[in-house]
């Protein structure tokens, strides 16, 4: 009888990967992926031309999002929009962002914007590790995940850094994992197949 492969450690692997992360966009290699993954954002973008794009406001190690937003919005003219998160209990929403400097945060302590709600057709998630099956590993506390399932009418691309891509074996999907549209790296586009 053979035993059930072991249950991957997230966090150990989260933790892992964000300091590779954090390591290596300091690095030439790292400066020069912004540029090229923001160029392959907009090749895929340009095939969806959303009408309310939401990004999400970058941590250490992350892909910057904001010159492609502004850069969407005049392209497209597409409305932007950032996420709210609250604490209790766990939700998070989309609130239009005019792409200025912002002033007020979220409940995580995330710069977020004011106003009302707004569902966007398009969204870009922050992956820290992916598999190319389209499963993200995101920071652990559910936000991006319970959003998604409560608007399954949303396209979603996952932002990612091409080190960040890790096999099945490594990121066992759980069974709240929904696989993304699409993950867009450095390197290139992952679509499941």
């Amino acid at each position: 009888m053979t035993s059930p492969a072991p249950t991957p450690d997230r966090p150990a692997l989260r933790r892992r990967l964000l300091a590779a992360h954090q390591a290596w966009c300091a690095t030439p290699a790292g400066e020069a992926a912004q540029a090229q993954l923001e160029q392959g954002l907009l090749d895929v973008l340009a095939q969806l031309e959303p009408d309310v794009l939401g990004v999400y406001w970058p941590m250490k190690g992350e892909f910057n999002p904001r010159t492609l937003a502004l850069r969407a919005q005049a392209q497209w003219d597409c409305r932007l929009a950032l996420p709210f998160a609250q604490r209790e209990p766990v939700a998070m929403h989309f609130r239009p962002w005019d792409g200025g400097e912002l002033s007020s945060v979220d409940e995580c302590g995330l710069p977020s914007p004011t106003g009302k709600a707004v569902v966007p057709d398009v969204v870009l998630v922050p992956c820290v590790g992916f598999t190319p099956e389209g499963y993200r590993l995101g920071y652990g506390g559910g936000y991006f995940d319970r959003y998604l399932a409560a608007h399954p009418g949303v396209t979603v691309i996952g932002v990612a850094w091409e080190q960040a891509r890790l096999s099945r074996e490594e990121l066992a999907p759980q069974a709240h994992d929904l696989p993304l549209m699409a993950v867009v790296t450095e390197a290139r586009v992952w679509t499941p197949d």
